[in-house]
């Protein structure tokens, strides 16, 4: 969180997400610039399940910003979404003749920074 005073900004950060980094980017990256209210409306109604664990990252940083920096929740736009690879799950599903065959089960770290509007 930084408190400059021309643009002040909070962060959420959600760690150990279990879904692959790929699937949370291709949501990541529809949301990226756009405003608070507009973020939302595009998570509802998007068929990924990657859209859940976002919209409450969203939701949170958002909370930050309101209850941290005295913002309006109407003035926020998100400045910066990333996601990260996290560590893998690594299992193993049993096959025929007593084989093991390799699962790999991805996380990833999801980042969102947000900003208040400049007018």
């Amino acid at each position: 969180m930084k408190h400059n005073k021309s643009n002040l900004e909070a962060q959420a950060l959600a760690k150990h997400i279990r879904i692959s980094s790929h699937k949370a980017r291709r949501v990541i990256n529809q949301i990226r610039g756009r405003s608070y209210e507009q973020a939302l409306m595009i998570l509802e109604f998007m068929p990924y399940r990657a859209c859940y664990p976002i919209l409450q990252l969203i939701s949170s940083a958002a909370a930050n910003a309101s209850n941290n920096l005295n913002i309006n929740k109407a003035n926020l736009i998100i400045s910066e979404a990333k996601v990260d690879k996290g560590a893998v799950l690594k299992r193993f599903q049993p096959r025929a003749q007593g084989r093991g065959y390799p699962i790999n089960k991805p996380t990833c770290h999801i980042t969102i920074i947000i900003k208040s509007r400049s007018q």
